[in-house]
């Protein structure tokens, strides 16, 4: 019985972290095909449908624990998964913040072409498939990868940052529209650091290693 209720709450995490993917991968598509109706989706129905979604898990989780009084593995593995209903929780807010910057900027001209927001979006999408797969699977390998990835993220960001700021100084008129573009790429990077910190997670439970904050150890 306790394994098939764990079950059910691997499975609703599961779903839950579907329904944030596409919210960003829906943010980024309306910013680039200036698609307003996508980017009216996430705020009017799928934010509203993720922040249900994180209240019921909770109450999931809480029960579970209440009703079966879980230890060892199984106790790690229902608070693991009450921490990745925040997250995800969390990564919705960020695609809510894209959404909102991406309906400002496609009512007014460009300030220049999109190539490494998008770029970035794809691998921060994939570090957030890639961190739940490494949950589900009990994989301290894969969740490595998806922490060295967060390096590049910061290094897109980076270099978003300064050719943005390289705009402004040179046409201040496009600053408030520079401004938004910072403001995105700055919530695809939490979005890479949220996976990161799940990744993070996951090694400790696995491995019983440390690597938050340049630790490599208990």
């Amino acid at each position: 019985m306790i394994e098939e209720k764990l079950n059910k709450l691997k499975e609703k995490i599961i779903e839950m972290a579907l329904l944030v993917e596409s919210m960003i991968e829906k943010s980024i598509k309306g910013l680039i095909e200036r698609d307003k109706n996508l980017l009216t989706e996430i705020l009017e129905k799928d934010e509203n449908k993720v922040n249900e979604m994180e209240l019921e898990i909770d109450d999931m989780v809480m029960k579970f624990i209440a009703l079966y009084h879980p230890e060892a593995e199984y106790l790690r593995t229902s608070l693991m998964i009450f921490k990745i209903n925040n997250d995800l929780e969390r990564m919705g807010d960020e695609a809510v913040n894209i959404s909102q910057s991406a309906l400002f900027l496609i009512e007014r001209p460009p300030v220049k072409p999109l190539i490494d927001i998008p770029r970035m979006a794809e691998i921060a999408i994939q570090m957030v498939k890639d961190s739940i797969t490494s949950f589900m699977d009990r994989n301290p390998e894969l969740a490595k990868e998806v922490c060295e990835r967060d390096d590049i993220v910061d290094g897109l960001r980076d270099q978003i940052n300064r050719e943005l700021i390289t705009y402004m100084m040179q046409n201040p008129a496009t600053i408030e529209r520079a401004q938004h573009l910072i403001r995105i790429a700055r919530s695809l990077e939490r979005v890479a650091d949220l996976s990161t910190n799940l990744c993070e997670d996951v090694i400790f439970i696995v491995k019983g290693k440390v690597i938050k904050h340049g630790k490599d150890k208990l």
